[in-house]
């Protein structure tokens, strides 16, 4: 029977805290939380750029100045406070783009009914190959009145809207 030793207590693979295998903490380079920050040579001039880089993503989420050094001629090194506030902007960033890509795709106007309120909204579905919307309209509760496939540069404005509930919700031509 062969005997198996014991790791001893200051073994690092014993360690919880110790950092996942694929967390890259280098000068240049770092690699945490599911976001890569590298600084690069700034094409533009002779300083330096920093981009971030969500995981997954073949694009860089943000790109932006970077500190020279004290000797002027190389990056400042990466540190945790520094990486930390790049992650912030970065997934600021990101949801920002979100929030203007939601802005942009849906679309919604109220106008005054017979019997209350009407919400007409407009969800446009880029698709690949058959870009189209889904336009609705939807009572005070969130009842839906009506649902119709349309074209997806259909304009949505409150005569627009009135329009369609006065044709009985007849699909846009």
């Amino acid at each position: 029977m062969t005997e198996v030793p014991m790791p001893s207590s200051d073994d690092p693979t014993l360690d919880s805290t110790s950092d996942d295998q694929s967390d890259i903490r280098e000068p240049r380079l770092w690699r945490c939380d599911g976001w890569t920050a590298r600084v690069i040579k700034n094409e533009d001039d002779e300083g330096w750029a920093v981009e971030m880089i969500q995981d997954g993503e073949a694009e860089p989420a943000l790109v932006g100045p970077w500190t020279m050094g004290r000797d002027k001629k190389n990056p400042k090194p990466l540190d945790q406070a520094a990486f930390n506030t790049l992650v912030k902007t970065a997934s600021e960033v990101l949801r920002r783009h979100e929030q203007q890509l939601h802005a942009m795709l849906h679309r919604s106007v109220t106008v005054p009914g017979a019997e209350g309120d009407i919400t007409v909204t407009l969800d446009i579905v880029p698709d690949e190959y058959e870009p189209h919307a889904i336009l609705a309209a939807l009572d005070e509760t969130g009842g839906e009145l009506a649902r119709v496939k349309t074209a997806p540069n259909f304009k949505l404005t409150q005569a627009s809207a009135s329009k369609w509930i006065e044709s009985d919700f007849a699909r846009p031509g």
